[in-house]
């Protein structure tokens, strides 16, 4: 959608909102200047949008009252691409179950017949391979008030429960948002701990926005933070381990959010084409799951720490070298 189409319409939604809004207020949420604010209300009235000017100390601009957007028309593909994308973020957790059924009813009512019968079929052939076991999505109220400030670079105060129970409330500059594994994270500047931290959006139950505005580190990456922090976090097991491979062949089996891989430098005198080494970190609760994984890379690897993952390897490839050297029963 070209970027000044996609702003009128944005205009739309925040008059739709109710009230009246100021020219100053409208230019800062749609990020252009007042001038450009009365050229867009100008083509909304030119498609028959009656958007009215109050004039005065408060004035600015409202929808006329009473007035309604006209029904949701969707083609085809719009329509599945809909109720995909709404059956999908149920699947990952990132929406809430009561949210995406009242959402897609609501959708379908408006859907001749046929298109409804072709959905349905799809969707009731559709299996998915995983399922978050523990996702919470967060309160829309609580994403989209974090979003905007995010957007706009303004501070926040919330209200936090750690995963110990214990609460607090905390100053942030907002950084970004992140979806993972079916949970919704906020990387932040923690004015209250005076470091850098990573929140779970579930776990905040209530933002409020603080005056002022703040500067964003440059090339700050907050997908690239969440995943580190998910990897470096306190667990009962710090591993260490050498694989031959590249990050990118390890993370295959070992993801980011819980493996931090490093490619080791190559020996100065080594051949240019030969396979390099990498030094992998993580913290897991538990280890009996490694050794599997480990095998599946099929690559070689050296196990620094701890001793007790080196005994599962050797138990693992016991079992396995026996099931090997095991005849068939006889008839």
């Amino acid at each position: 959608m070209p970027r000044p189409v996609a702003r009128v319409l944005a205009l739309l939604e925040l008059l739709e909102s109710g009230g009246i809004r100021t020219v100053t207020e409208l230019a800062d949420r749609l990020d252009v200047d007042e001038r450009t604010v009365r050229r867009y209300v100008g083509h909304l009235v030119d498609l028959d949008v009656p958007v009215e000017s109050v004039r005065g100390r408060y004035g600015g601009y409202r929808l006329a009252p009473g007035y309604r957007m006209p029904p949701l028309m969707l083609s085809d593909d719009e329509a599945l691409a809909v109720l995909l994308g709404q059956v999908a973020s149920r699947q990952a957790g990132l929406a809430t179950d009561t949210a995406s059924e009242t959402a897609a009813a609501k959708i379908r009512r408006v859907l001749p017949e046929r298109l409804s019968r072709r959905l349905d079929a799809v969707l009731g052939s559709l299996a998915f391979t995983d399922r978050p076991g523990e996702a919470v999505a967060p309160e829309s109220t609580v994403l989209l008030a974090i979003a905007d400030a995010v957007n706009h670079h303004r501070p926040i105060s919330i209200r936090y429960t750690a995963a110990d129970g214990q609460r607090s409330e905390r100053t942030l500059h907002p950084h970004g948002v992140v979806a993972h594994s079916g949970r919704w994270y906020v990387t932040a500047a923690d004015f209250t701990a005076g470091e850098d931290r990573t929140f779970r959006l579930d776990r905040i139950t209530g933002v409020r926005t603080l005056p002022g505005s703040f500067e964003p580190p440059a090339g700050l990456d907050p997908a690239k933070r969440v995943l580190t922090g998910l990897a470096t976090a306190p667990y009962r097991h710090e591993v260490t381990l050498r694989i031959q491979g590249t990050a990118e062949q390890i993370h295959t089996r070992l993801p980011a959010g819980i493996a931090i891989v490093e490619e080791l430098p190559s020996p100065s005198s080594a051949d240019p084409q030969t396979v390099r080494w990498s030094r992998v970190g993580l913290r897991v609760e538990r280890l009996d799951w490694l050794p599997a994984v480990l095998a599946s890379l099929d690559r070689p690897f050296i196990v620094e720490r701890p001793d007790e993952l080196r005994g599962l390897v050797e138990a693992l490839a016991e079992r396995l070298t026996n099931s090997a050297r095991r005849s068939p029963p006889h008839a």
